[in-house]
C-alpha cells in the first residue's frame, strides 16, 4: 500500500511529535512543522521519511515555506492543524494582543495554511485538533475565556469548509480533546492527572484517519474520557 502524505503542525513536542512518529512506524511521508524545526527530535523510529519544515504558520512566509514544501512532494493526503496556544489568565487581564496571539495560532493559521494548500490537496483529510472546552455545552474552567472561544471557532470553521467543499473529495473533521498529558494541560491544570499520554492520543487520532474520510465529513468529536 503506499504511504500517505503527512503534514503536521505543532510537531515538536507532546501530540504533534507522537503523531510524527507513529506516521513514521506505519511508513507514511511526514512533514513535521514547528517554529523551531531542529527540536523536533523523534524517538525510536527511523526518521529517513522525515521532512523537518522550520516556519512560523502564524506568518504569510511561514505559510509559503509549508506551501513550497508540500508542493515539492506533489500532493498531500493528510493535513492535521495540531499547533495550539494557550492562554490562562483571568478575562479582565487579557489583553487585545494576547487575544489576538492565540487567535492567531488556534483559529488564523488553520484557516489561511488550508487556504493556502488546498490546491496541492486532490483528496485530503484535513484534521482540526480543537478541545472539549470549545465545545457547546461542555464543562468550561475561569481562565480559558480566549483559548475555549478559539477552539470553539475552530470547531466551526470545520463544519463551514465541510460545507465549502461538499462537492469535492476532501473531508474535514475536527477532534475536540480532553486531557492529554502534554506541557499545555499541565499548565492549564497544574497537579491534575490527565488521562492519557501523547502517544495513546496519536494512536487514536491515526486510527481515526484511516476510517473517518469514509463515512465523516464536517463532524465535531468529542475525545475525552475526562474533562479536565
Amino acid at each position: 500500500m503506499k504511504g500517505k502524505t503527512v503534514c503536521i503542525t505543532g510537531a515538536s513536542r507532546g501530540i504533534g511529535l507522537a503523531l510524527a512518529e507513529k506516521y513514521l512506524r506505519e511508513g507514511h511521508l511526514v512533514l513535521a512543522v514547528s517554529r523551531r524545526a531542529d527540536e523536533i527530535k523523534t524517538k525510536n523510529v527511523d526518521d529517513e521519511n522525515l521532512v523537518r519544515i522550520s516556519a512560523d504558520i502564524t506568518t504569510p512566509e511561514g505559510i509559503d515555506e509549508v506551501k513550497m514544501k508540500v508542493r515539492e512532494q506533489g500532493a498531500l493526503d493528510v493535513l492535521i492543524h495540531n499547533a495550539g496556544q494557550l492562554l490562562y489568565k483571568p478575562f479582565g487581564e487579557i489583553s487585545s494582543m494576547e487575544l489576538n496571539q492565540v487567535y492567531e495560532v488556534n483559529v488564523f493559521a488553520p484557516f489561511l495554511m488550508t487556504q493556502a494548500l488546498i490546491e496541492s490537496m486532490e483528496s485530503c483529510h484535513i484534521i482540526n485538533i480543537s478541545s472539549v472546552g470549545g465545545v457547546e455545552d461542555s464543562l468550561k474552567f475561569p481562565g480559558l475565556s480566549a483559548y475555549s472561544s478559539s477552539k470553539a471557532a475552530l470547531n466551526c470553521l470545520t463544519q463551514m469548509l465541510a460545507a465549502e467543499f461538499k462537492d469535492s473529495d476532501h473531508s474535514f473533521n475536527c477532534l475536540a480533546l480532553g486531557s492529554v498529558e502534554t506541557e499545555m494541560f499541565n499548565e492549564a491544570f497544574p497537579g491534575v492527572k490527565a488521562s492519557c499520554t501523547p502517544e495513546e492520543m496519536a494512536s487514536y487520532i491515526y486510527e481515526f484517519d484511516k476510517s473517518a474520510p469514509l463515512v465523516q465529513n464536517g463532524k465535531i468529536i468529542s475525545v475525552s474520557r475526562t474533562n479536565p
